[in-house]
């Protein structure tokens, strides 16, 4: 028979152990855990990396730093922070978006916190559309109510049905709660080629009038890329409750890229690669890539997308 002391030592040792185990810093050092209701994001480390890795986004880079650090900051928000990014293809709205996701969740789009939505594939079909929401709907309630500080992003906006965002118009509200969940910790970030015509328009006057791009302010945008989202059929928010009722905080324009922030990407993949920069692979890479207006030749038509294959052609050099 055991000894009564042995077996209260055994207990003791046991419980201690446990509580050892399942204490949040071990435990979450092995398992990944939802960010702390205290945990605020390193605005200078953010900053860093939208500097050293954003090529060309001034007001990007400044609307959603400002932004994503206020909300950070704010221990009682009044609603979800919600973002609509808006550009053409290869300015980096994916790019802000994956670094601001690791801010909030380390693993990234790997964390288990942080959802990607591609309208291609989550919501291909027209007719479906009620399934759609109401799937879409049970996906948020569930995983935020697993970890408040959730983030949602949803590329390919300009391909949603018209409607179909509109299924989330609750959550993103003035609500305390919603059916017992609160919501206000979240961040939605939406991601849209639609309206990148109309920034491209605004940036090439500005360019006409002798201006630099870094004149360019959020007030001169914004008001004209909202309207032009919501009246567009192919935006994903054609006459969308969400903007009829103020619920997006922001929509980020992002530029055309210039050519020598294609060179800025075209030597940062070099690096990323681990060879030297060599300037003569630079500018051939550029050269095969396509820029408007025929005549000026000022902006990539693709910004930085198709840097990465082209380089591979040159591997060799």
């Amino acid at each position: 028979a055991l000894e009564p002391l042995s077996v209260g030592l055994a207990i003791g040792v046991a419980w201690a152990l446990t509580g050892y185990l399942s204490h949040p810093s071990f435990y979450c050092s092995y398992v990944e855990c939802c960010s702390s209701a205290g945990q605020r994001l390193n605005a200078t480390a953010l900053k860093v990396q939208l500097d050293t890795k954003l090529f060309g986004q001034h007001l990007a880079k400044d609307v959603v730093l400002k932004a994503v650090i206020g909300f950070s900051n704010n221990p009682n928000p009044k609603k979800p922070l919600t973002l609509s990014l808006h550009g053409w293809a290869g300015t980096g709205k994916n790019f802000l978006s994956q670094i601001l996701a690791e801010h909030v969740h380390p693993a990234g789009l790997r964390s288990k916190f942080v959802h990607l939505f591609l309208a291609t594939l989550h919501f291909p079909h027209d007719d479906e559309l009620k399934l759609y929401k109401e799937q879409l709907q049970n996906w948020i309630r569930g995983n935020v109510s697993a970890c408040p500080h959730s983030v949602f992003i949803f590329d390919e906006m300009d391909k949603m049905h018209p409607g179909l965002i509109d299924a989330i118009k609750p959550f993103l509200d003035y609500y305390e709660q919603v059916d017992g969940v609160s919501y206000t910790k979240a961040i939605f970030i939406f991601l849209s080629n639609a309206g990148g015509d109309l920034i491209n328009r605004a940036a090439l006057d500005f360019w006409t009038s002798g201006k630099h791009r870094e004149e360019i302010q959020l007030k001169d945008l914004e008001p004209m890329l909202s309207v032009g989202v919501f009246n567009n059929k192919n935006s994903g928010l054609w006459h969308s409750s969400l903007i009829e009722k103020n619920l997006i905080d922001y929509f980020v324009p992002f530029l055309p890229l210039e050519q020598k922030h294609v060179k800025m990407c075209i030597r940062a993949e070099m690096i990323a690669r681990g060879y030297a920069v060599d300037e003569e692979v630079v500018r051939a890479v550029v050269d095969e890539m396509t820029f408007f207006p025929k005549e000026q030749k000022i902006y990539s038509d693709k910004g930085c997308k198709t840097v990465q294959a082209k380089l591979d052609i040159h591997e060799d050099t």
